[in-house]
């Protein structure tokens, strides 16, 4: 069973999104912050993350997605920012933080699963 971890700072959100991924075959793990999120991707080791890119605290979803992929134990995570911010410049930001792949709110759930499903079957 694949783990996936979201990081997602909307309580509503992370249900949604939780509620999308019940129907699959994943283990969930949710975090509603960066930092507790990079504690929590240390942690379980998820094989993807959902990561949300403007969270409050110290840490926001880019500084994520690059501690993870500069962190040997982590690197293979695979990371899918989510974000309202959909032009070029901030997609140019999250391939440059390292993120896999970059979906923009609202997003559909079929839209979801089939990111999701090529990214978790994609050999590292």
């Amino acid at each position: 069973m694949k783990r996936i971890l979201i990081v997602e700072d909307q309580p509503d959100i992370r249900k949604l999104i939780r509620m999308t991924l019940e129907f699959e075959n994943y283990e969930i793990h949710e975090a509603a912050d960066g930092a507790f999120g990079l504690r929590m991707a240390s942690a379980i080791q998820p094989d993807l993350m959902l990561l949300d890119v403007m969270m409050p605290g110290e840490l926001d979803g880019l500084q994520v997605c690059q501690r993870i992929k500069n962190d040997p134990a982590l690197k293979s995570v695979k990371i899918v920012l989510l974000t309202a911010r959909g032009q070029q410049k901030d997609r140019e930001a999250g391939a440059a933080a390292g993120a896999d792949e970059y979906l923009v709110k609202p997003f559909s759930p079929l839209q979801l699963i089939e990111t999701l499903e090529r990214l978790v079957d994609t050999p590292v």
